[in-house]
C-alpha cells in the first residue's frame, strides 16, 4: 500500500525493506545536539498558563450559557462546543504527561489529574501508563497496545484468528471505525474506572475519587441546569462527539504506517519513531484542531517537547531525514484519514473474502 504525502512510502505489515545501519544510535544524536541548541526542548510555562486559563474561562463560559438556556432545547447547540473544548482540555492533559507543561513531575501529575480525572473523567494514570508503552514502541504489534487486537485489528495475522461478531466487526471495520469513535468518551471512563484495581496505595484513592467526582458533577450540573430529557440528550450529543474528535485527532498518526518486524533487526530511535508516524500538513486550524498532534513525528522524537515548538523543529527534521534518506510522511488531513481507512480495509479483505463479498478495488 502505498502512502500519498511529501514523499511515498510503502506499509509493509513486517518492514524489511528500510532496516538500520549498525550505529542507529548516532543518527539521532546530531539532531538531539541541533534541537537543544535551538532551545527548543526548553519549557513554555506562559503559552501553557495561558492556554490552561483560556481554556478553563471557555468551560465556565458554556457552563454559564447551559444554566441561562438549559429550558430550551436551543442548549443542545452547547454540546459540540463543549465536546471541543473537552479535547482540548485532554490535550492539555496528553502534554502534561509528557512532562511538556513543567520541570516539576508533581505539578504535571496535578495538571495531569485536573484536566483528565476531574474534568474528563479519565484515569491519567491509566493513559499515561498506555501511552508511554505506546510511544517506546510505536506500531509494535508486540509492544504497542494501541496496535493490540481488540475492537479493531491492523495486520493480517490479527484478522485470521477473528471468528463470530469479532470477524463481522473486522470484515467492515474500516466503515466502523469513525462510528464507533463515537462511544470513546464513554470507553475512556470505564478503562480508567478499570484500572483502578490495577493502582494501589494514595495513588487509587486520589484517581477514584476525582473520578468519581467528574461523574457526580457532571450529572449535578446537567441535571441543575436542564430536564431531564435534554441532560439526556445533551450527555449523548456531547460525548459521542467528544469520542468523534478524539478520533479524528489520533486516528491520522499511525494506522497504515510501517510496523517493525518483532523477529527484524531492531530499529534505532529515529527510524523507530519516523518509520512509525506521519504528519499532517497544515496551518493555524490544523494545529488547534489537532492539539499539536499533527507533527506526530516531532512529538515522537521528542515527547517533552512543547506543543509550540514542535511546528519550528519540523523543517530541522525533515531536513536531516533527507539527509539520511529517511522517508518523511507528510500528508493532508483528509489523505490521512484515507490511508488509515484503506490500510484497515485492506486487513479485512481476507474475512470478506472468506464470505463471498467482493473487495473493494485499491486506489492508486
Amino acid at each position: 500500500m502505498s502512502l500519498a504525502g511529501e514523499t511515498a512510502l510503502p506499509h509493509p505489515e513486517k518492514a524489511t525493506a528500510r532496516q538500520s545501519p549498525p550505529d542507529t544510535n548516532s543518527e539521532f544524536t546530531p539532531l538531539l545536539r541541533d534541537v537543544k541548541g535551538q532551545e527548543l526542548l526548553d519549557r513554555r510555562t506562559g503559552w501553557y498558563a495561558r492556554t490552561i486559563v483560556t481554556n478553563a474561562l471557555s468551560l465556565a463560559a458554556v457552563v454559564t450559557g447551559m444554566a441561562l438556556i438549559g429550558t430550551s432545547w436551543w442548549v443542545l447547540a452547547l454540546a459540540p462546543v463543549l465536546a471541543v473544548l473537552s479535547a482540548r482540555t485532554a490535550f492539555i492533559g496528553h502534554d502534561a504527561g509528557h512532562a511538556q507543561i513543567s520541570g516539576s513531575r508533581t505539578t504535571n501529575r496535578r495538571v495531569g489529574l485536573v484536566h483528565g480525572n476531574l474534568l474528563l473523567g479519565m484515569s491519567y494514570a491509566w493513559w499515561n501508563d498506555k501511552h508511554n508503552r505506546h510511544h517506546a514502541n510505536p506500531n509494535h504489534i508486540d509492544k504497542d497496545p494501541d496496535v493490540a487486537a481488540d475492537v479493531l485489528v491492523f495486520t493480517s495475522e490479527q484478522a485470521a484468528t477473528r471468528t463470530g461478531f469479532r470477524a463481522r466487526l473486522t470484515r467492515h471495520q474500516a466503515w466502523l471505525f469513525f462510528p464507533l469513535t463515537l462511544l470513546e468518551g464513554l470507553a475512556l471512563k470505564l478503562y480508567g474506572f478499570r484500572d483502578l484495581r490495577r493502582q494501589t496505595g494514595r495513588g487509587r484513592l486520589v484517581e477514584g475519587a476525582l473520578l468519581v467526582a467528574h461523574i457526580a458533577g457532571y450529572v449535578i450540573l446537567l441535571l441543575a441546569t436542564m430536564p431531564l430529557a435534554h441532560a439526556l440528550a445533551f450527555a449523548a450529543l456531547h460525548q459521542a462527539l467528544f469520542g468523534l474528535h478524539l478520533g479524528m485527532a489520533f486516528a491520522p498518526n499511525h494506522k497504515g504506517m510501517d510496523m517493525p518486524d518483532p523477529e527484524g533487526e531492531k530499529w534505532g530511535h529515529l527510524r523507530r519513531q519516523v518509520l512509525t508516524s506521519r504528519n499532517i500538513r497544515g496551518g493555524v486550524l490544523t494545529d488547534w484542531f489537532l492539539g499539536g498532534l499533527n507533527y506526530q513525528i516531532e512529538h515522537h522524537l521528542f515527547p517533552s517537547m512543547p506543543r509550540p515548538h514542535l511546528r519550528l523543529a519540523r523543517s530541522m527534521v525533515k531536513a536531516h531525514c533527507r539527509d539520511l534518506g529517511i522517508p518523511y510522511a507528510e500528508t493532508g488531513l483528509i489523505d490521512s484519514y484515507r490511508q488509515a481507512l484503506r490500510h484497515m480495509h485492506e486487513v479485512g479483505a481476507p474475512l470478506r473474502a472468506d464470505t463471498g463479498e467482493p473487495r473493494r478495488r485499491r486506489n492508486r
